[in-house]
This record gives C-alpha cells, structure tokens and sequence, in this order.
C-alpha cells in the first residue's frame, strides 16, 4: 500500500494532471501505516483483522477506480469509488468499535 502511494506520487507529479493519481496516492499513504498497525496489533485488538481487510479492500477499490479513470478514461466499475471510500468508512468504524470490545489476552 505505501509503495503503490509512492508511485501514485510520482505519476501525479510527472503526469499532468495531478487530481485523481493524487487522490489515490493520498488515500494509499494514509492507510498504509493504519494497516501495517491493525496487522502489529491483532492478537490484542478484537476487531484489527476485520478493520484491516475491510479497509485495505475499500482503499484498493477506491484507488484502483482513480487509476482507471485517469489512464483509461473509463470506471473500474460503476460506483467503485463510492463503494471503495464506504468501505474505507466502515473499516474506521470497526476500528473505532474495536476500542469498546473486551480486549484479547496478548
């Protein structure tokens, strides 16, 4: 996640238009430390592995959609972005869920 972020970067700053690479970089870098933090985390924190795949999946949709728009001209699929960025919503609620659930022992 955090090298395709870079990438992202890179091919927004060399490729003209910055909107949609820029976006999807952004959303790639943020989530990548979250992730990497759910992943450290999961044996002690209840809901860190639904929070990370629910997250991870929503950023790749959301980002892949960016991408195909901006090289392809076309969606990845019809609402892809809104479903990835709802997913990506629903990943912080179950993280935030996470912090009223009885912790696992480590």
């Amino acid at each position: 996640m955090g090298l395709s972020g870079v990438a992202l970067a890179a091919a927004a700053s060399h490729g003209g238009d910055t909107h949609l690479l820029g976006n999807a970089s952004t959303m790639c870098l943020a989530h990548a430390p979250v992730l990497l933090g759910l992943y450290l985390g999961h044996r002690a924190f209840r809901s860190a592995t639904l929070a990370g795949l629910v997250l991870g999946l929503g950023t790749i949709i959301f980002a892949a959609d960016l991408v195909s728009r901006h090289f392809s001209g076309d969606r990845l699929f019809p609402f892809a972005a809104p479903a990835g960025g709802m997913l990506m919503m629903l990943g912080w609620l179950i993280v935030a869920a996470g912090a009223f659930l009885q912790r696992r022992d480590a």
